[in-house]
């Protein structure tokens, strides 16, 4: 059964409230359009609608997340980046619970409350693993079919968690698209500007940048988060709840390791072999699936056309213009929602 933390995240209830009922108008209204437009705005108008953090022991982990909706309704799972937080569904998750969704949102493992159980467990951050840990959650709160969808870390999950596990996942929402790669596929060089902008993989490559980004995680993350959304206005407050995340004793391992495994700097677990074996063909991804693109991302990211012939089930993409940065689901919370809420119609 799952646990109930003391609820870290203060919040303005009534605040959140009045926002949440415009933006839910919004949701329930009007048609899908394949490009929409947000007007940019700050992070710092709403609250964080959270209760408590439940946790939960799921595979080598325990897996710290919030819940919200009906017990009953259909599962979503909704899985944030790097370097983000449960709060980037903060509005996102009761726009989909209002809807009669049964709303799950989870720290990755190496943030918030998500911690792994054994010493002896290698702190693995391979894509392989964070999918495994995704499956492990809908296993342990006995969901046998969920929506999955996420952005950055938590995109490439999701896509990784459709392509293994079709049965499981009933469709998918994914921001910059089909995100699955391999180590082989890494070695190739890119152009120089693309090596630009991976400037902080290489970084972490090396032992300054290992110690550097422990000696430094949240100035380093709010550069990351200011570097990715551009045009993106979050007040101190905002970044400081996501922030407190990254005060978990994995999470400099984990966050080294991802992109470390990526070059192929560091090794995966053996168990995982296979499994990676199936990714690096590629595979595509049959389930409904509905990608989504912000115009002012500035974080590393593949053009749609490149991965187009990746969905061969129904597929829309969605270009999300008026300055709309990396984290689209904070930034754009109600393009976000209505993209699940109609994704979940073309899997009917």
């Amino acid at each position: 059964m799952p646990k109930l933390l003391p609820e870290p995240y203060a919040s303005d209830r009534r605040g959140f409230l009045h926002g949440a009922a415009a933006i839910a108008a919004a949701v329930v209204g009007g048609a899908s359009p394949v490009q929409a437009t947000m007007t940019p705005r700050s992070a710092g108008s709403t609250s964080t609608p959270f209760g408590p953090v439940k946790q939960i022991d799921a595979g080598v982990l325990s897996i710290g997340y919030v819940e919200m909706g009906p017990a009953a309704g259909p599962a979503v799972l909704l899985f944030h980046g790097w370097p983000y937080d449960i709060n980037a569904f903060a509005e996102v998750a009761p726009l989909l619970a209002e809807r009669g969704y049964r709303v799950i949102v989870p720290h990755l493992r190496g943030y918030g409350t998500t911690i792994i159980r054994s010493g002896e467990t290698p702190r693995n951050a391979q894509q392989a693993a964070l999918a495994a840990d995704g499956l492990a959650l809908m296993d342990a709160l006995a969901i046998d079919k969920a929506i999955v969808a996420g952005f950055d870390w938590g995109a490439r999950t999701a896509d990784i968690m459709a392509v293994l596990w079709p049965e499981r996942c009933t469709a998918l929402v994914s921001v910059s698209g089909y995100l699955i790669g391999s180590q082989a596929g890494n070695v190739k060089p890119l152009p120089p500007q693309a090596e630009l902008q991976w400037w902080y993989q290489f970084y972490f490559a090396t032992e300054r940048g290992k110690a550097g980004y422990a000696a430094n995680t949240k100035a380093f993350n709010k550069l990351i988060w200011e570097l990715a959304s551009p045009k993106w206005i979050f007040d101190a407050a905002i970044y400081d709840r996501s922030a407190a995340s990254f005060v978990n004793p994995d999470h400099v391992a984990i966050v080294i390791h991802n992109y470390r495994w990526r070059l192929g700097l560091a090794q995966g677990e053996p168990h995982y072999d296979a499994i990676e074996a199936r990714l690096a063909a590629a595979p595509p991804v049959t389930i409904p699936s509905i990608t989504m693109e912000g115009d002012a991302n500035g974080a590393p990211h593949p053009d749609p056309s490149q991965y187009r012939a990746k969905f061969t089930g129904p597929y829309e993409h969605r270009l999300i213009s008026g300055g709309i940065g990396h984290n689209l689901p904070q930034e754009a919370p109600v393009a976000f929602a209505k993209a699940v809420l109609d994704v979940a119609k073309l899997s009917r």
